[in-house]
């Protein structure tokens, strides 16, 4: 089962002039070929649901931003198959490529506050993202790297699956033993859908991923 870390508050640096080294830590947790493993729960006022969920990066650039991937969501009830996989992109909070506020998919910079301050890593940081959206942090040193992940299309199955693609997830990565939490956000969908994963060992776990060809 995974297991939802509790997250270490306390930042080596989170404010004060930006030095110019603005790229999050590198980590071996975070690169290409890396896989994940856990649930996004999907409850609603009437149900409460959670979804096996798998995620491999396929492509990773700090330098930039910048990372993509897939993820698969297993045994969805209104799914033909037994597993939707699904291509997304990421943006990495870096203060340089992108800032805490997303300024698109329909996320005001109220919507952005309400999602990352349900990361208790993020509160340290919420003075100075509420006076200029985080720009003069210097999350070099930081042991969280906050992304946002927008899936872009179905890898496997076509558009009228009963499933959309709509939204996006807030993401925080724990760069000390890899375990992802993430809030799924959409306008029309059932608000803070939580996505919990753990990074696998494969070989070792008997975990495995199916092979998808990207186009």
């Amino acid at each position: 089962m995974p297991v939802r870390v509790a997250e270490n508050s306390a930042p080596s640096q989170v404010s004060g002039t930006n030095s110019g080294n603005t790229s999050p830590p590198a980590c071996t947790l975070l690169s290409v070929g890396q896989a994940f493993s856990g649930t996004q729960n999907v409850s609603s006022l009437q149900k409460e649901e959670a979804w096996r969920v798998n995620v491999r990066i396929q492509g990773c650039d700090l330098e930039h931003g910048y990372l993509c991937g897939t993820m698969e969501a297993l045994n969805v009830p209104m799914a033909d198959t037994p597993i939707v996989v699904t291509f997304w992109e990421g943006e990495i909070v870096d203060t340089k490529n992108y800032t805490f506020y997303t300024g698109k998919w329909e996320a005001s910079s109220e919507d952005d506050k309400r999602h990352w301050t349900k990361f208790p890593s993020f509160s340290p940081l919420l003075n100075q993202v509420e006076v200029d959206g985080g720009k003069s942090l210097d999350l070099s040193n930081y042991p969280y790297i906050f992304m946002r992940w927008k899936e872009q299309y179905f890898v496997n199955v076509g558009t009228d699956c009963g499933l959309t693609i709509a939204g996006f997830y807030y993401v925080c990565f724990s760069c000390s033993d890899g375990s992802i939490n993430g809030f799924y956000y959409d306008p029309n969908s059932s608000p803070f859908q939580k996505l919990e994963l753990i990074s696998t060992n494969e070989g070792r776990s008997g975990f495995s991923f199916s092979s998808y060809e990207l186009q």
